[in-house]
């Protein structure tokens, strides 16, 4: 058992890691008037789609396409990907969700998101770490992400902790397939 203490401090909230056993974290948030909220950060599965993809549709201006996202495209990416995507965890209710990959290379992170209401509680900065961490298992030592520029809430989550916007490439994309269509959430 590993049991590394680790803490982020976010706002008036502290976040502690308290331990990692086989890719399965707790995290206990305690809030400032003392109460503490447990809340399990760990792998993603199979079996959470269906509250994974009930969380993507309450995230506004969120982007699903029809294959990749569907619960059979989303299978096949945590068989390619093992214990790599993340999700929280409290009272058995999905409240965020990260698909993370590799190419052997390079990972990547996809569809990041947090329910509104669970929002500036560093969730989203524990699923990052545990992400970043199964990838440097993997012996993977950069990892990428697209954030849409009209997305100011994860633009600005991004930068607060602490990933660099590239400047200096261009991003391409070829579709080979399309009947894979984007829908965005309104």
């Amino acid at each position: 058992m590993n049991s590394n203490k680790q803490s982020a401090e976010t706002e008036n909230k502290r976040v502690v890691i308290l331990s990692q056993i086989n890719y399965h974290i707790e995290i206990d948030l305690l809030w400032e008037n003392g109460e503490e909220n447990t809340m399990k950060i760990r792998a993603m599965t199979t079996d959470d789609y269906e509250q994974v993809y009930a969380l993507w549709k309450q995230i506004k201006g969120f982007g699903m396409r029809s294959i990749d996202d569907s619960r059979e495209g989303v299978s096949r990416f945590l068989e390619r990907n093992p214990n790599i995507s993340v999700v929280a965890v409290e009272d058995e209710k999905v409240v965020g969700a990260i698909l993370c990959g590799h190419d052997g290379r390079r990972g990547c992170l996809y569809h990041v998101c947090v329910a509104p209401d669970y929002r500036r509680r560093g969730i989203g900065k524990a699923m990052v770490v545990y992400c970043m961490d199964a990838l440097k298992r993997e012996q993977i030592n950069k990892v990428t992400l697209i954030a849409f520029t009209k997305n100011d809430i994860g633009n600005a989550f991004w930068h607060n902790v602490g990933w660099v916007q590239r400047e200096d490439l261009n991003y391409y994309d070829f579709v080979l397939n399309k009947e894979n269509i984007t829908a965005f959430n309104q």
